[in-house]
């Protein structure tokens, strides 16, 4: 037996170093054998990091253009250009530039609010603003080279008037009726700043009408342009100490009321998730704006003809029906906002929208004229910088007390039909190279 055992063991000992090199064979020929292997993989990888993006890319396409219903409307954009070049009627041009901007702008406004998902609501609203005062910067521009400042400033503001009246209103409307059961909030801060901020543009647009109606110039027609520019650097400077301090300086102090409120699992249950990517929403606002402002610019030369078509008064058609049509974007994501009780960011579309364009497109357009050689200054004539005045005290005080409700809204909506009825009679006394 002993014999046997020590044969056994024997055998064993022999039998280690044939497995043992046997086994580092197999693993000599895995290394080998690895690159051959990887190849294909990653070869697959790449294709399935392919397909995932052109996956993402046609449920963006889906989500963005033809998931909502109102985007049945967007063929009345190529068909209003068509119109422009074969027919030539401006009215049927301006009827159906405005029903081909309607769903860009609301697509603007979903744009925007997915991209808030990660930036947050006061960054959100800043860019929901200057992406909505894109198509009027333009056309400002596009009748600024035209010499056309009359059309210039009563554009731009019937956008502050539209914004700080209709679509403030609209909103506040569609949110207290949707949430009648509960005060709806918002931060004071920002509706201060923003209150102060619209007051000190129309003191820049008071002074050189008051100074040119007295006839107290030192140097007639001369006095007023060089007060002009003067006040527009001046306002440039004050509204880009304005986004250094809400975006740098002071952020905690314009954060939303929902942040700082009773934010409790309940609410963050009930929150969005967002449906397209960062990335993807910018490339959608870019897009967007590009085609609004295509059409928007068919829709300047279209103003003069349905002017005379349907007889109505070239002011009316700049200050009323123009800033509706420019402001649709701001129109359909404020409301979207407020329906949703982020009343934060609605703010800062509206109203910061209206603050944007008074504090910065309307001085910018004044130094853009400086360079151009036109006399593009801050004389709006008394009757509108009057107008302008009354709004700004009137919205000043609906958003001193930090809420909102149904009736607020009504009471903006019926003071904007009020201005659109004093606009409807009349008659500017100026003409557009005046």
């Amino acid at each position: 037996m002993g014999s046997n055992g020590e044969k056994l063991e024997l055998e064993f000992d022999e039998e280690i170093p044939f497995s043992s090199s046997q086994g580092t064979n197999k693993i000599d020929s895995l290394h080998f054998e690895a690159p051959y292997i990887a190849s294909p993989r990653s070869y697959l990888s790449t294709r399935v990091l392919r397909k995932m993006y052109q996956i993402s890319l046609l449920r963006s396409i889906y989500i963005v253009i033809i998931k909502s219903k109102i985007n049945v409307l967007l063929p009345f954009g190529p068909l209003a250009i068509l119109l422009h070049y074969v027919t030539g009627k401006h009215a049927w041009v301006f009827f159906f530039s405005l029903l081909g901007i309607t769903p860009l702008a609301e697509r603007l406004g979903y744009a925007t609010e997915q991209l808030t998902f990660y930036t947050g609501s006061t960054v959100g609203g800043l860019l929901n603003a200057t992406f909505g005062n894109a198509t009027e910067m333009i056309i400002s521009l596009y009748a600024l080279n035209n010499g056309m400042m009359r059309v210039v400033k009563q554009s731009l503001l019937g956008s502050i008037l539209s914004n700080m009246l209709l679509v403030l209103g609209c909103a506040f409307f569609s949110g207290g009726i949707i949430h009648h059961q509960k005060v709806q909030v918002f931060n004071k801060a920002t509706a201060i700043v923003n209150s102060g901020l619209l007051l000190m543009a129309v003191m820049g647009l008071l002074f050189p009408a008051v100074l040119h109606f007295t006839h107290t110039e030192v140097h007639f027609g001369k006095s007023q342009l060089a007060l002009s520019r003067f006040s527009s650097c001046i306002m440039l400077i004050a509204y880009a100490s304005y986004l250094f301090f809400q975006l740098k300086s002071q952020p905690n102090l314009y954060s939303s009321v929902s942040e700082d409120g009773e934010n409790n699992s309940e609410d963050c249950e009930e929150d969005e998730a967002p449906e397209i990517t960062q990335w993807e929403a910018i490339a959608w606002l870019a897009v967007l704006t590009i085609w609004i402002s295509v059409l928007s610019g068919y829709l300047v030369d279209a103003i003069e003809g349905a002017s005379d078509s349907l007889n109505m008064p070239m002011s009316f058609i700049s200050v009323i029906l123009l800033p509706i049509v420019g402001n649709a974007a701001e129109h359909a994501s404020a409301i979207m906002f407020a329906m949703k009780d982020k009343l934060d960011i609605t703010l800062g579309v509206a109203i910061g929208s209206s603050t944007q364009i008074s504090m910065f497109v309307i001085p910018f357009c004044v130094v853009v004229g400086w360079f151009m050689g036109k006399p593009m200054d801050l004389n709006f004539q008394l009757f509108e910088t009057a107008t302008l005045f009354i709004t700004v005290l009137v919205v000043a005080f609906m958003l001193q007390e930090g809420t909102s409700n149904y009736f607020k809204g009504l009471m903006l909506i019926l003071c904007y039909l009020i201005v659109a009825a004093s606009f409807f009679v009349h008659v500017d006394p100026s003409k557009d190279g005046d």
